[in-house]
This record gives structure tokens, sequence and C-alpha cells, in this order.
């Protein structure tokens, strides 16, 4: 798709100015409102002594495997200098210049870009304990320290060059040394490779170069080389798509994977749009713009799996933007929507700073940010839809929303979860996939699956005896079935080959059914001793004979079993920003088949 425009390429590329921002007049044409709170920002860090990093914080990761005492400080550098670039365009009076100037030289002055977690030269390799400022590695922090030194250069230079010239000199001599050069010269996993598995760091690491390359005055020479590579990666990594657009990551992941990738194509497009404009109209990139609607429950909620968390955050300008971009009028509703249900009143954390770090971001969402708030599109119903490349349900009947999941275990931030479900009801997480926890050592490392949220017996599936699922791609769903009416839709799948080799099981059948009356889970299998099955609950349940009531959302009826109750305590801070103190997993015993009608 992306390589078969390189042909194309004009002998000469034009420029991309995201929305103008270059110019000082079009911050002063922001609503008055806007400007005001971007500035009180930028006067709330300019009060912030810049974080210190040192090696022994680097050195937490690979001794004791803590990735926050590194990345708090790291992380707020970049912040603190985000806003007050922003503030200091909307205010537009040098009054944070030179707090801006000590940030760029710290950042500069840093050993390495790149996290500890991310330190390593072949991918899912046992990290170097130090950088080594003579190799860089260009992960996804290295590369977006790029892109906001980048923005800065670009929207500033004119007042930076006023204080020295040598500012600017610093960046491009720290750009070229640190981005550049190693993303020209090297290979690092993520920028693909024949059919090798790519995820999210792929259009992400691509895109923050790319706007590098496309703001700083590398010359054209470069600028090619970076779009030639660049092109070869965005491929590799729609390639893993499927025509669905189907994200296998989740929602929450939607924003660092199709949403960079439209970012990437919207500074190629600019570069040259006589080569890679029509790709905006492609069907696949379409359906990956959807997929966000598509696993949207309802105000907060998306359907999740994976490490992906049922909360996956507002949406932002980035997605208006595109979608605007794709004449995509129900993703330009449903994001203006949802942007405005934002009512944190934390200016300090505002939606437009997109996790804090990305300047590029930060002006999408400001210029976008009137229009949205002024958008009169109104958002369509999402109908239900079976997504072939994950093998994902997705059903809407009545008050419900319904999540089945066939597939296998070799999703990208896989969970061992295939024929897991996951029900709404009236708009509330009724049968619930928790999550994951804050990302440890242990997250993407060999033990990956000694973390509880990762096994399946913290999902809505069975147990025998003490066995859950394995991960890997051989791992998956046999004789997968799905139908889609208009009262009516159902998924049905043989689980048991998700599991190891278990002395007398040869099947696992499970049917889900949902219709406007609830959901009707058929389980019936082989095995010859007693199975445990999860089910994993946000409201206490009680127990009544052979009656699950489920707080005051709904009760679940089984069929001949035995049901006890545990309260799962909630303390990590991850999950805890999407669910409270406790959950409950509920443990069902039966023998042969189970009939559950969940309403």
């Amino acid at each position: 798709m992306f390589c078969e425009c390189l042909s194309r390429l004009p002998a000469q590329l034009s420029h991309w100015r995201p929305c103008s921002s270059d110019n000082p007049q079009a911050w002063q044409q922001l609503p008055t409102a806007t400007r005001e709170r971007v500035i009180a920002g930028g006067e709330h860090f300019l009060k912030k002594e810049i974080p210190f990093l040192s090696a022994s914080q680097y050195l937490a990761f690979s001794r004791e495997g803590d990735r926050v005492i590194y990345e708090k400080p790291y992380f707020l550098r970049r912040r603190i200098l985000c806003h007050l670039v922003t503030a200091e365009c909307c205010e537009n009076k040098g009054r944070f210049l030179d707090r801006i100037v000590d940030l760029i030289w710290a950042i500069c002055e840093e050993t390495a870009w790149q996290i500890p977690a991310h330190n390593a030269y072949v991918r899912d390799s046992r990290q170097e304990v130090l950088p080594d400022q003579n190799r860089p590695v260009i992960d996804l922090f290295a590369a977006e320290t790029g892109a906001l030194l980048a923005m800065t250069y670009y929207l500033l230079k004119p007042r930076l060059d006023e204080v020295s010239p040598l500012i600017c000199e610093r960046i491009e001599q720290e750009m070229q040394k640190r981005i550049f050069t190693p993303y020209l010269d090297c290979h690092f996993w993520w920028m693909g490779r024949g059919d090798e598995p790519m995820n999210n760091w792929t259009p992400w690491c691509t895109q923050n170069v790319l706007v590098a390359a496309a703001l700083l005055p590398v010359g054209e020479v470069v600028q090619k080389s970076v779009i030639r590579k660049a092109a070869y990666s965005l491929d590799c990594f729609v390639n893993q798509y499927g025509d669905d657009g189907c994200c296998d990551e989740g929602a929450q992941y939607y924003g660092a994977a199709a949403v960079c990738l439209f970012g990437a194509l919207d500074i190629l497009s600019s570069l040259a749009p006589e080569a890679f404009q029509s790709i905006w109209q492609q069907p696949k990139l379409r359906a990956m713009a959807d997929f966000i609607l598509k696993v949207h429950v309802a105000d907060k909620y998306y359907l999740n799996f994976s490490d992906c968390s049922p909360v996956a955050g507002r949406r932002s300008g980035r997605e208006f933007y595109f979608a605007k971009r794709m004449d995509n009028q129900p993703l330009m509703a449903f994001t203006a929507q949802d942007f405005l249900k934002d009512t944190d009143p934390d200016m300090l954390d505002d939606v437009f700073l997109s996790g804090g770090i990305n300047l590029y971001y930060a002006v999408l969402q400001l210029f976008s940010e009137d229009e949205m708030r002024n958008c009169t599109l109104q958002p369509t119903c999402t109908p239900s839809v079976f997504l072939p490349s994950t093998q994902l349900l997705i059903a809407r009947h009545g008050d419900y929303v319904l999540g089945a999941k066939a597939g296998c275990n070799d999703d990208s931030h896989n969970h061992n979860d295939t024929g897991s479900v996951t029900l709404y009801k009236n708009a509330e997480p009724f049968l619930v996939d928790i999550g994951v926890e804050n990302y440890t050592k242990k997250t993407f490392s060999p033990q990956r699956y000694e973390i509880w949220t990762m096994q399946s017996g913290w999902h809505n599936l069975p147990r025998f005896g003490e066995v859950d699922q394995n991960a890997g791609a051989e791992y998956c769903a046999r004789d997968v079935r799905y139908e889609i009416g208009q009262t009516q839709s159902e998924l049905s799948a043989d689980i048991a080959s998700a599991y190891p080799p278990i002395e007398g099981l040869s099947y696992y059948h499970r049917r889900s059914v949902l219709t406007a009356d609830g959901l009707q889970i058929q389980d019936e299998t082989d095995y010859p001793a007693p199975v445990s099955l999860t089910l994993m609950l946000l409201h206490q349940p009680t127990v009544e004979g052979n009656v699950i009531h489920v707080g005051t959302l709904g009760s679940i009826t089984c069929s001949d079993c035995s049901i006890s109750c545990q309260a799962v305590p909630i303390t990590d801070s991850r999950l805890r920003a999407a669910w409270p103190d406790t959950l409950w997993r509920v443990n069902i015993v039966f023998k042969g088949s189970l009939h559950l009608n969940i309403v």
C-alpha cells in the first residue's frame, strides 16, 4: 500500500505545517477560554523544578524491576516542556522561554532517550543495564522525545534564536545523533522485516520520526530516505491487520496504533500528496478507523480484551482531525461528543495533551477543539458485527452489549482468554474482563503468564483441575461459527484446544446467544471430572439456590452446579482507574454441561 506509492514521489517535496501552528497569529485566533486554560497550565508548570535523572534510577529497572523510579521524572520533564511551549505560543510574551531553554538543554544532556524497560537491541531480549550513548536505541519514547523537540523547534525557532542560535543548533545535532542516523543506518525490530509480527510500536515510532524529519532542516535526501523506510514499516504494520480493521491490542491501543498510522499518513500526504493522498480512501484504513466505534459500549466503557482496559480513554482532536481527513462523519460525530463528555475539572490533566509529552497531539487538539465543540453531526447506531481476523463477535440487542471472543492466545499484548465473554447491561459492566496491572519488568518477559490478570482462570472461562489455557497461536478455538440477526446473535466454538493436553478432555463447546432478553451461555464438555467455571463481576453477588443475584443489575441462573464467591481486592493504580476497590470472582462447579441464563 505505502511502498506502491513511492514511485510517485515528486522531485521536490512539499511542506508539512501541522494546523499552520508556526504562525503566531493562528494561536491568537484560538478561543479565549482555550488560551487562558493553556496559559494557566504553563504557569503551574513554570513553578516546578526540572526533575533529576540519575544512573541509579536507570539501574533500578534491571536490579528491582522498578519502571516508575526512572520513568516518572523522565516523563515529567517532557510534560513540563509540552505545557510551557503551548503556553508560550498562546501568550507570546517570552515569559516561559528561559525555562523552555532549560528543559531543552536538560533533555539534550540526557545520556539516552530510551527508557530502561526498552534498552535492548534485539526484540524480546534482556535489557542492557545502562544505555550506551554511542549506540542510541529508538524506542517509543526516544521517538516521542524527538518529535517533542522537533515541534518545539518548529513552533519557537525565531524566539529561541533571539536567546541564542546555539539552542536550535543543539537540537539539530542531538536529533541527528539520536534519531536520524540510527533510524537510517540501523534496524530496530519495530521497523518490520517480511511477515514478522508488528504492533503499535511500528506506527507510533514511525509517525514521530516522520514528525522530526518533516520539521527539521535535514534536507530532501534525508527526508526521502526516511519516507522510503517509513513506507516499508507502515506496510508491515497494515499487513498485520485483517480487512475488518480489528486491533487485536484493543481499544486502549487504538490511539497508539491506527491513529498513529493516520498521523504518519497525514505527514506523508502533505509532503507528497500526489503519491500518498489516495491512501486515505483505502477500505482497510477506513475499517481500522471504525474499529473504535465497533467496540464502544457507552460513555467511558469499551469491550476490552488483551492488556486493554474497559476504560480506554476519551477521544481527542487527533481522531476528529483524521476522521475529517477521511470524511468519516460517524467517527467525527462520536469523537466530538465523547470529547465533550470529559468533565474532569483539572485543567492540568486536560485531554489536549493526550498523555502529556506529545506536542504534535497537543497542537491537533487545540486547533480542533472549537470545531469539535460546535460539531452538529449526530452519532449513528453501530450494528452487531463479527470481526473474522480475531473471531470477535460484538452483539447489541435491547439493553445488552456482548463481546464474545474465539480466536487464539497469540494476540499482541495477549491474555489467555480464548472463548471468554464480556457483557454490559444498561451501559454497566456485568461480566467483566479485568485488564492489566501497571507494567513491570515481568509484564513483557518469559514470566508474563505468572501474572494473574493474564491467566484464563481470571477470565470468564473454565478450569480443569488447576489447568488454565496456554499462550501461543496453536492454543486456539476450533469449529468457530457465528450468526447475526435482527433479534438474536450468537457465537459458538470448541475451546478445548486452547488448553494444553488434558486427559479425558477432547472438546469443550461453548455457545453464547444474545437477545433483547439477555445472554444464554451453553457449555458442554466430555471432561469426566468436575469443571470450575470462573465468572468475573463488578457488582457484589449473592447466591440463592441456583441463582446468583448480581447487585441490583441482574441475575445469573445456573443449571445443576455448585456456586461460591470470592472478593478480589483491587489495589493496583492502573486497575483502579477502571474499577472500584473490589471485584468479585464467582466459581461455578459442574460436570458435563452447564446452562447459564444471564438477565
